[in-house]
């Protein structure tokens, strides 16, 4: 049986636990500096694909959301710490992650793609083997803490991965020419090269498919939950099924990427 098998086995019988009353505010970190996943407006508002989930998720939960926002490679050492009591952060559910967090059914999926240099010979390649060689000895930025890092050191070791605090920070870096391309999620890339236009920058032909390699990709993306809160779990699970079967997820990610990445198979399991 598979790790992710096993896991959502243990998180149906959870569904059967208790239903207590909520906390009256629940604390959710995020990092906030990821769009258009999660963004930070001038007045401090948390927006973005993750504020819209973890207000529907509140809601159901007849709790009132309070976002914390910091770094993302920062994130799981304060949950250990029990400085909130969620992550909803576009994280990706790992093996490796798992071992500190209790993650939620991962309730979105989503592909992972390159920024190029538009006269890159890369950008028109068609499998991994082709593009994993031609990244030797080139400069790939990628957010600190994602799964984007893992996954290159993996499969194109003779790569130099750069990390960045925030998304921002790296397209800057691409745009300056400090950068020899990105690797990010597909809806945030896409985002960017909307943003400075395709005269210089274009998007790699190979799309990586979320589901390639769940070692360092994981199964998706999922609210991280402190490992003694197997309470609040269930009651996540629970409502985040019921989020993608009423549409909601469907809405706020057609509203934030112009598609729908909800994952419509794990609440069937």
């Amino acid at each position: 049986m598979s790790f992710l098998s096993k896991t959502l086995i243990c998180a149906s019988l959870a569904l059967l636990g208790s239903q207590a009353a909520m906390a009256d505010t629940l604390k959710i970190g995020t990092e906030g500096g990821y769009p258009p996943w999660s963004m930070v407006d001038a007045a401090g508002k948390v927006t973005g694909f993750d504020a819209d989930v973890g207000a529907a998720l509140c809601k159901e939960l007849n709790s009132d959301c309070k976002f914390i926002v910091q770094a993302f490679d920062s994130l799981i050492p304060s949950l250990d710490a029990k400085r909130f009591d969620l992550i909803i952060s576009g994280m990706s559910y790992t093996p490796e992650r798992a071992k500190r967090v209790n993650f939620s059914i991962p309730y979105a999926v989503e592909d992972a793609i390159f920024v190029l240099p538009k006269n890159s010979e890369l950008v028109g390649a068609d499998n991994e083997q082709t593009i994993f060689d031609g990244l030797a000895g080139k400069t790939i930025g990628v957010q600190g803490g994602t799964t984007h890092g893992a996954f290159l050191t993996k499969k194109a070791p003779k790569t130099t991965i750069k990390n960045y605090e925030t998304l921002d920070q790296m397209q800057i870096d691409l745009d300056a020419g400090r950068l020899n391309g990105t690797f990010a999620d597909l809806t945030s890339q896409s985002k960017f090269l909307h943003k400075v236009g395709e005269d210089n920058f274009a998007l790699s032909k190979l799309v990586i498919k979320g589901s390639s390699d769940p070692e360092t990709l994981g199964y998706g993306i999922a609210v991280g939950i402190h490992k003694d809160n197997a309470e609040l779990k269930a009651k996540v699970d629970a409502a985040l099924c019921k989020l993608i079967d009423d549409g909601t997820v469907k809405t706020a990610s057609e509203k934030w990427f112009d598609i729908d990445i909800a994952n419509y198979e794990i609440c069937k399991k």
